[in-house]
């Protein structure tokens, strides 16, 4: 089993639906540690990226997605695939590692 990389992207403001809700940064903290209970002792990667400064590439494709179609964030990718957008759960995040062999 190969580990993934999530990828939460998000911005250091939060968006104008998510007041009440953690900063992105926290998201993807707080998804770090509950992936890392659920699944001890195997191997994933979290990976922020700030919409408004990304890298290249993949990266930089999804940050302009979210910012042009004005999508919540944090937005959640697994493998490439959006899996969450504005509070991710951690339920639907579980299942998609288990079908990549977590468990």
């Amino acid at each position: 089993m190969s580990h993934i990389t999530i990828k939460v992207f998000g911005g250091e403001q939060k968006c104008a639906s998510c007041v009440n809700l953690p900063t992105s940064k926290e998201t993807a903290e707080w998804l770090e540690a509950a992936i890392a209970r659920k699944f001890p002792d195997q191997l994933f990667r979290i990976e922020y990226v700030d919409i408004f400064s990304p890298t290249e590439g993949e990266n930089q494709r999804f940050a302009l997605q979210i910012v042009e179609e004005d999508l919540f964030y944090p937005v959640v990718v697994i493998n490439d695939e959006i899996v969450a957008e504005g509070n991710p759960r951690l339920k639907d995040i579980y299942e998609i590692m288990e079908k990549h062999g977590y468990q």
